[in-house]
């Protein structure tokens, strides 16, 4: 069994990458894993200051929420991130958060496995590179980690247009049951 942080970055709940990540989730569930969701749209994450006072001390200077989900994410076996794309990259709530992650560089993070889940309603499959690009240069970062699969969903416009779509669900639910 493994434990697995999902953290949605839109902040459009029932959206169509949240949609996404919660089939994952089922997928996951069903397969005996251990399963925590996490809303940023729930969160108050400020930008990082790059004071890097967190690379001696371990914790960041800011009073937020990232410190919670920071030991979430480092006690985790598998981190999931779905986000939307926004203009051919990833959310600025989910760059925030990669940025302020920095506390784990230094840590002995467990986390090994990471996956994307990413919606766009453009229909090029290529829409998605630069966010792929952008959280492997992240994961570049954690020497152990590895981007284990990427969920895209695109051509999916419209709020929750990705529940018509019954094979990204599908895609969606078999990798988390892969996990």
């Amino acid at each position: 069994m493994k434990k697995i942080c999902v953290i949605s970055t839109s902040y459009r709940k029932q959206g169509n990458s949240d949609l996404l990540a919660d089939e994952f989730i089922k997928g996951a569930l069903e397969k005996g894993h251990e399963v925590e969701k996490i809303y940023l749209s729930n969160q108050t994450i400020n930008f990082c200051r790059g004071c890097l006072h967190c690379q001696t001390s371990g914790t960041c200077i800011i009073k937020d929420d990232i410190s919670e989900i920071l030991e979430k994410m480092k006690t985790s076996d598998v981190l999931v991130f779905a986000t939307p794309i926004y203009f051919y990259e990833m959310s600025g709530q989910m760059k925030t958060l990669l940025d302020r992650s920095n506390p784990l560089y230094a840590s002995d993070y467990q986390f090994r496995d990471i996956y994307l889940i990413a919606t766009a309603a453009d229909d090029d499959i290529t829409c998605m590179n630069r966010c792929i690009e952008g959280l492997n240069g992240w994961i570049t970062c954690f020497e152990h980690a590895q981007l284990k699969g990427v969920m895209k969903g695109i051509d999916v416009d419209g709020f929750g247009e990705v529940k018509s779509k019954t094979g990204l669900l599908s895609l969606a639910y078999n990798m988390g049951k892969q996990v």
